[in-house]
């Protein structure tokens, strides 16, 4: 197959999107089908099987660009190319060229439901709520978010042929908001790597950060230093579990973000400066060393669609602890592979102490690393596999049936003309 992959950020942009279509692209191509991802252009070198698209000046706060409501790169190489079907990843940009191609050559669209917009509306100006944000501000962001956002993502789901939505549950939610064509489930998948350790990598990275002091914990944590990620929260539950563990402990932070500044001034206000390490980017292929060499995966978001850094840190043997949310609750089993809590410091820090005390981590553990088993991305590629081999064969199905109509109608308005005639 003929696979084009549309999306409005790609490495080197670090965010959760762009490796899910890096990881299902490589295994897809090990299949033997051609992928072309179109992605937005940052100045880096020529990729294969990369098509780069030009953007506006302006970016996002957290680095990401505004890509052109037209391509001439992406609509260039569809007439150039004959492509099977188009995986679309976002709604807005990309998300209205690929309905546009889709119908213009007849090929099927599928689309991901990676992001649950009405969470990341804070980033454009109008949506921003601040403390001095009067009445009618407030009632429009509360529009956009039960209104305007839900309204636009039914509208644009039912122009696709397919969704796929990351968990069992992002599928009921996108259900309920009246999307009607065919879905199915498909989380990320995680490559064949991450179930493999490096044991001397491990070592080097647990000597570096605790020195030689063996009752020392490692802790760690991946995410965006944005709003949406409830870093401060991460904070203030960390300062909690201070308190509480025995052992003294440290917390690698890994990412970066626009709240980076006022993260690391908060971190010196509760005494944690030497407690949590801001690692900022690190590279994909580096980052499940780091969750090797740490015990707990600690995480706070609230606005995951399937939580692709929880799964990682399962697949590293790491227990996690997070607060429940759409996502999360999908791969984390209470008392299983980790503990999910309400937004609440207290019960947070207290089921992180607990793990590591109760007798349960090893066994935690060890299902932590079988429930990741179920994420590999060679297993997941064969299942996309299927499932755009399905939507092309309906398409042409379809193209067929209305084609057959058509020539229906037009034999039956031909007949009528030539009574006329006759008459």
């Amino acid at each position: 197959m003929k696979i084009a992959m549309l999306t409005n950020n790609y490495k080197p942009f670090v965010g959760g999107v762009p490796i899910s279509i890096e990881r299902l692209s490589d295994e897809l191509r090990k299949l033997g089908h051609e992928v072309t991802v179109f992605a937005p252009d940052y100045g880096q070198q020529e990729e294969d099987g990369v098509v780069r698209f030009q953007v506006t000046q302006r970016k996002m706060e957290n680095g990401m660009v505004y890509p052109r409501l037209y391509s001439k790169e992406i609509r260039r190489n569809f007439h150039e190319k004959s492509f099977d079907c188009i995986h679309v990843h976002q709604p807005m940009f990309v998300g209205t060229e690929a309905l546009h191609l889709g119908k213009k050559y007849g090929i099927p669209i599928i689309y991901t439901y990676h992001t649950r917009y009405e969470d990341y509306l804070h980033y454009i100006p109008i949506f921003r709520e601040t403390e001095d944000s009067g009445m009618w501000r407030r009632g429009l962001i509360r529009l956009a978010k039960e209104k305007i956002v839900p309204g636009y993502m039914k509208w644009f789901t039912n122009q696709c042929d397919m969704v796929l939505a990351p968990t069992a549950g992002m599928q009921a939610r996108i259900r309920k908001n009246g999307t009607v064509v065919p879905m199915a489930v498909m989380p990320t998948g995680l490559a064949d790597e991450f179930y493999r350790e490096d044991p001397q990598r491990t070592r080097e990275i647990r000597r570096k950060y605790l020195g030689a002091n063996e009752k020392m914990h490692l802790f760690c944590s991946v995410s965006r230093l944005e709003e949406e990620k409830n870093p401060v929260f991460l904070l203030k539950g960390i300062q909690r579990l201070k308190e509480k563990l025995p052992e003294d402990f440290k917390v690698l932070l890994l990412g970066e973000g626009s709240m980076r500044p006022k993260l690391e001034e908060l971190a010196e206000k509760l005494c944690l400066d030497t407690t949590v390490i801001f690692m900022g980017n690190v590279p994909n292929e580096e980052v499940k060393h780091y969750l090797r060499a740490s015990e707990l995966f600690l995480f706070a978001s609230k606005s995951e669609t399937q939580g692709i850094v929880i799964q990682e840190a399962m697949a590293a043997g790491n227990p996690v602890i997070a607060i429940k949310a759409s996502g999360v609750e999908d791969v984390v089993k209470n008392g299983v592979n980790g503990y999910m809590t309400t937004e609440d410091v207290e019960e947070w820090s207290d089921k992180a102490a607990e793990l590591l005390h109760s007798g349960v981590y090893h066994n935690m553990k060890e299902q932590a690393e079988q429930s990741a088993s179920l994420y590999k991305a060679s297993r997941l590629a064969l299942y996309a596999e299927q499932l755009y081999a399905q939507c092309i064969k309906t398409k042409r199905e379809e193209e067929m049936e209305y084609g057959e109509k058509s020539n229906g109608e037009e034999n039956t308005a031909e007949s009528i003309l030539r009574i006329f005639k006759v008459s």
